[in-house]
């Protein structure tokens, strides 16, 4: 995205509470650069070489790991572009919201607040998994799986905060309708993560959608 994201850390900051939790062990640290390594290196063959062209073997080769190894951290080559490491955040973010806010103002701030504080290199990391998201053929034949998994992490994100059922119509509804705007945005823009683009459909969706 060509402008940053408008910060919210100042007018909401994240709330922390009891001690500091225990950093990650030896284990799983190994773990999460192994991942980030087969990442990084499969996203580089894609810019060189294309990703249709990109094999697992040939991923697992430039990660100096096994298919097999592949495979443990990754289903598929899809999942290596379409998993997404910012949601556990979102979700942790999206708790911590002040309970005066509504659930759509609740997730602007914390979609912002979470752009916001990504580092340069992540920031554009992103951009770059939306970008073959929206140009890759293979990746947007599979990306109903994928909506239809981000449509359940939202409806219970919502319940929870609303004290309601994951599946209650209005709640999956309202989940529904983020996702497909947020495909929309996806597939037709460059720039998905513009904060005024964020604002510009959370409204939409508070406004009752109307044309």
């Amino acid at each position: 995205m060509s402008a940053e994201p408008t910060s919210l850390t100042s007018e909401n900051p994240v709330r922390r509470s009891g001690s500091a939790p225990a950093g990650p062990s030896l284990r799983e640290r190994k773990k999460a650069r192994t991942r980030r390594t087969i990442r990084t290196e499969a996203f580089r063959l894609f810019r060189q070489q294309g990703y249709s062209q990109t094999t697992v073997e040939q991923i697992a080769e430039a990660a100096d790991v096994s298919p097999a190894t592949f495979f443990r951290y990754f289903p598929s080559k899809e999942q290596v572009v379409l998993a997404d490491d910012l949601d556990p955040i979102m979700i942790e973010r999206f708790a911590e919201q002040p309970a005066e806010l509504s659930v759509l103002e609740a997730l602007r701030r914390t979609m912002l607040d979470t752009f916001e504080s990504l580092e340069n290199e992540q920031f554009e990391f992103e951009r770059e998994r939306a970008a073959l998201v929206r140009t890759v053929p293979e990746l947007r034949g599979v990306l109903a799986q994928e909506l239809d998994r981000n449509v359940d992490m939202i409806s219970a994100m919502f319940a929870r905060r609303l004290g309601r059922d994951p599946g209650d119509f209005e709640v999956r509804a309202l989940a529904g309708a983020l996702i497909g705007a947020a495909q929309a945005v996806i597939m037709e823009r460059e720039d998905p993560f513009d904060p005024e683009i964020i604002t510009r459909v959370l409204n939409f969706l508070s406004s009752g959608m109307r044309l």
